[in-house]
């Protein structure tokens, strides 16, 4: 029996997380045994560069030497406490020193739990009870966020999965992510009962979207207006696109932040914070109650602060940015003479290939790139050593570790790649 089969019989779907199954590509996954560098190998000897590098928080590349000596070293002193440690206040320390907006930060374990908590405190502090978000923004699989755009701009939301209450999705509004109208209408109508707008300040689960100019400082007017809490989701854009995340990066300054991925070094980690008063409403401090038994734990901040630390060092982030910038600049010039229609949206170490010949700036111009065309591009660059992520929506990411060599690699896969796609 494969593993597959065998990963079929005893976890649903054969694994701990949908996109992992990869159904969107129309296939089997591989079962990886270990990742170096930018590099992963799966259990058949087979190797691979790696673009997704954990779906974001590798951005110094796997095993990185000085990260797995600090997990080892916290490790030999014990895996869990339940009681405070000062690892858990100097990360918390760098994260309120690098990060604009936050004041106070909770440590949790995911970024579902960071946003489900920002969610709860925002209503607390503001007494209301209605939350936006956008359509093709991603918060983790709280009961909040599971929603479908109702049928029009008054009209909240309704499940997008059995198991959530109608009840409680009633609440959420979902909006055209880009479209500051839009928020606008939705704010004329129920403004006085709006508790939070939660945003990905750059989504990163329709693949890579920018905002458009004048999208974010909007949203941050209206709130203020109408008294509504501003959350950034950085769970992917967090000490990814820059030491500050995107808030740093456009200027702008929410209210809550969520963070995960890159602040864990691969560890299962989250957080959310913002200022002091609205964060001093978090139990102990205040009423609003959270915990958690393995929020803080010395393995995952010992590993997140040693990848901040990395961060950190002058010169690391343009470093990262020059080698996605020679990747993302040779597809595209590739693309141009084998005269395929593609669109890279891209910023910082993050990127995201649409095979369309419109501008991709939110979730239903997504839509409409040729997934057939990716499904084909993505066994063809596997098939020549190049791991990219099993669906046409995810956002693709490059570390520290990869080399001039592995771009030119990729781009040889590239050109191959495209050429074949072409002729079939």
């Amino acid at each position: 029996m494969s593993l597959w089969e065998r990963a079929n019989r005893v976890l649903p779907g054969g694994v701990n997380s949908p996109v992992r199954a990869w159904k969107a590509v129309k296939g089997k996954p591989l079962f990886i045994r270990k990742a170096k560098g930018p590099k992963i190998y799966d259990i058949n000897g087979n190797t691979y560069i790696d673009y997704v590098c954990s779906w974001g928080p590798m951005i110094l590349g796997h095993a990185h030497p000085k990260v797995t000596k600090a997990i080892k070293r916290a490790a030999s002193l014990g895996t869990s406490f339940g009681a405070p440690t000062r690892l858990e206040v100097e990360l918390a320390e760098m994260i309120v020193e690098a990060v604009p907006s936050i004041e106070k930060v909770r440590m949790v374990n995911s970024g579902t739990e960071a946003t489900m908590s920002a969610i709860r405190l925002a209503r607390a502090y503001t007494g209301k009870n209605k939350v936006i978000k956008f359509d093709g923004c991603y918060h983790g699989h709280a009961d909040d966020f599971l929603v479908k755009a109702g049928s029009g701009l008054a009209t909240f939301g309704i499940a997008a999965s059995p198991g959530v209450p109608h009840d409680l999705v009633k609440h959420t509004l979902s909006l055209p992510y880009n479209d500051i109208e839009a928020v606008e209408e939705a704010f004329s109508r129920s403004g006085e009962d709006i508790a939070a707008v939660i945003v990905e300040p750059v989504a990163g689960n329709m693949g890579v979207v920018l905002p458009k100019e004048g999208f974010l400082p909007g949203l941050r007017k209206i709130t203020d207006k109408y008294g509504a809490v501003l959350i950034f989701d950085e769970v992917i854009t967090g000490f990814r696109i820059g030491w500050g995340g995107a808030q740093a990066h456009y200027n702008i300054m929410p209210d809550l932040t969520c963070l995960g991925k890159v602040i864990g070094g691969g560890l299962p980690v989250g957080a959310y914070g913002g200022k002091k008063e609205i964060m001093s409403l978090v139990a102990p401090e205040g009423s609003v109650y959270q915990a958690g038994t393995l929020s803080g734990n010395p393995l995952a901040m010992a590993a997140g602060l040693q990848t901040l630390r990395i961060l950190k060092e002058e010169g690391t982030y343009k470093k990262l940015e020059k080698r996605t910038e020679e990747l993302v600049d040779g597809i595209k010039a590739i693309a141009r003479d084998e005269g395929v229609p593609l669109q890279i949206n891209h910023i910082a170490s993050m990127f995201s290939i649409f095979f369309t010949d419109e501008p991709v700036n939110d979730y239903n111009s997504a839509l409409k790139s040729n997934t057939d065309l990716f499904i084909k591009y993505f066994y063809a660059m596997l098939k020549r050593g190049i791991y990219l992520a099993p669906s046409a929506f995810e956002a693709s990411f490059v570390s520290l570790a990869h080399r001039k060599k592995d771009i030119d690699y990729t781009l040889k896969a590239v050109k191959e790649s495209l050429k074949e796609i072409k002729e079939i």
